[in-house]
């Protein structure tokens, strides 16, 4: 069944935007390529939860929407013949006599690849909700966990839930939109970076803190939401029209757990090539760990060139781990001199 099968040099397991740029740079190097997704679109968290977002450490773009950071990848990743399947979950990967994987998906597909890189960020993501008897009800009503549209709240008066980077950046996004930004937070202190905490505090967004919600008001949506002291026996009611949660995420890598690679609190270990303790499969992005690792887009990028150089000598040990400018091989791809 093997022999019938498409092999591929590399399967890179996850899309965002580290395994976008994976999976350009493993093109670029000549390799027949294969990008698999869980998600039924491209992007990962930049497209599944802040496509509005602004992105301000990515080399070379001052600020740029995470939308538009995703398109823009696609765009560099599609000027290869790159096989993606999306909404596919990959659920056991094991080594053949010939030296290559089999992959199984959770669909019961069947994929072979000599080579697999691991770009999968944090894992599978769901938000952490809020905790009040049947509130579930008023999600996708007026109650959100993820902003698809910041059009959708203009004009209007929006509650923040949150005190990470989340909370923080959509409440001075919307502060220049929304009739009015309310910033709820349980503790005094917001776990966003320095400077976006000492914008918030310049702005026009209302805080109040430290108060924790704990019971609300609707009908056909959300109305209010009764805050309790986190500290002091005393109530407030906050009236909106929309309800953001930014209560951060619960991650979890699911049955990469069960496929013998090195996993430390959820992070994988690899060494200076990327490679796991799996010869032959690599780790990129947030998902990967070693010595003095920074967790930013950022490194990510520039993990894939060294996974995807390390993969190509792994397969063709004659190839340059070290590879031309990229200039010089898209040049030669289009027949230039």
């Amino acid at each position: 069944m093997t022999g019938e099968m498409e092999i591929y040099d590399t399967t890179i397991i996850g899309a965002g935007p580290v395994g976008m740029f994976t999976a350009f740079y493993a093109g670029l190097r000549s390799m027949k390529v294969h990008l698999v997704e869980s998600l039924p679109e491209l992007g990962g968290q930049l497209a599944t939860l802040y496509p509005e977002k602004y992105i301000y450490d990515i080399p070379g773009f001052p600020g740029e929407k995470a939308k538009d950071i995703v398109l823009n990848l696609e765009e560099q990743m599609n000027r290869f013949d790159v096989d993606v399947s999306l909404e596919t979950n990959i659920i056991g990967i094991k080594r053949t006599e010939d030296h290559t994987f089999i992959i199984e998906s959770e669909k019961d597909q069947i994929f072979q690849t000599r080579t697999i890189i691991i770009a999968g960020g944090n894992g599978s993501f769901e938000p952490k909700r809020m905790k009040l008897p049947n509130i579930e009800e008023y999600e996708g009503i007026n109650l959100h966990y993820f902003v698809k549209d910041i059009e959708h709240f203009r004009d209007k008066d929006v509650v923040v839930f949150g005190g990470g980077d989340s909370a923080v950046d959509w409440s001075l996004m919307l502060s220049d939109i929304a009739a009015s930004v309310t910033l709820v937070h349980r503790r005094d202190r917001f776990r966003a970076h320095e400077s976006s905490v000492r914008e918030l505090k310049d702005s026009r967004v209302n805080l109040l803190t430290p108060f924790r919600p704990a019971s609300f008001e609707a009908s056909e949506k959300l109305s209010s939401i009764t805050l309790k002291h986190s500290r002091e026996e005393m109530e407030i009611e906050v009236d909106g029209d929309e309800f953001i949660c930014n209560f951060g995420f619960s991650s979890t890598l699911g049955s990469m757990k069960d496929w013998g690679i090195d996993i430390r609190r959820n992070d994988i270990m690899v060494n200076s090539k990327m490679e796991t303790n799996i010869e032959g499969v690599y780790a990129v992005g947030d998902i990967n760990s070693y010595d003095g690792k920074v967790k930013l887009i950022a490194t990510g990028f520039g993990e894939a060139p060294i996974a995807v150089s390390s993969a190509k000598v792994h397969i063709d040990p004659a190839a340059k781990h070290q590879p031309q400018h990229s200039t010089s091989i898209i040049d030669e791809k289009q027949g230039k001199q």
